[in-house]
């Protein structure tokens, strides 16, 4: 599915959330993973989605990281959400610039992380960011009935 814009998912009686801040520092994404796998095993959500969901995380959280223009002493927001049969992970920075797919040759040692993204991810995008300057990047995968 391609990017695009979506406004806050409604209010459902399934909807849990979960929420951090941590710095901007290549650090982080380990540290996003982890805090992920802990409230995904709280929700008792395991196997293929969880799988999928660390690694669509892990490429929300590296490509904020290498790419957001943050000034020094802002962090990144992390947000993990359920709702009407979701999952969603998102990376929130203070950049105002949307992410871009791009094509990466064959030798390119990067560049291929959206494009992960939007292979694995049920559906994927970018919207400002509710509080304070910036976006926030997220992805959703389905979760088992």
């Amino acid at each position: 599915m391609s990017a695009h814009t979506a406004p806050a998912q409604p209010a459902s009686p399934d909807m849990r959330e979960a929420q951090w801040q941590l710095p901007h520092n290549p650090r982080s994404a380990k540290h996003a993973r982890a805090l992920l796998r802990l409230q995904l095993t709280d929700w008792k959500i395991t196997g293929e989605v969880a799988d999928t969901a660390e690694l669509l995380l892990s490429e929300l959280v590296t490509n904020s990281i290498r790419h957001a223009r943050t000034p020094p002493g802002r962090e990144i927001g992390l947000r993990f959400a359920t709702y009407d049969g979701r999952l969603r992970v998102e990376v929130a920075d203070a950049s105002d610039r949307r992410p871009r797919l791009r094509v990466a040759a064959p030798e390119d040692e990067g560049g291929r992380g959206l494009t992960l993204v939007q292979a694995l991810a049920e559906r994927w995008g970018c919207c400002p960011r509710l509080h304070g300057i910036g976006r926030a990047t997220w992805a959703e995968v389905a979760l088992p009935r």
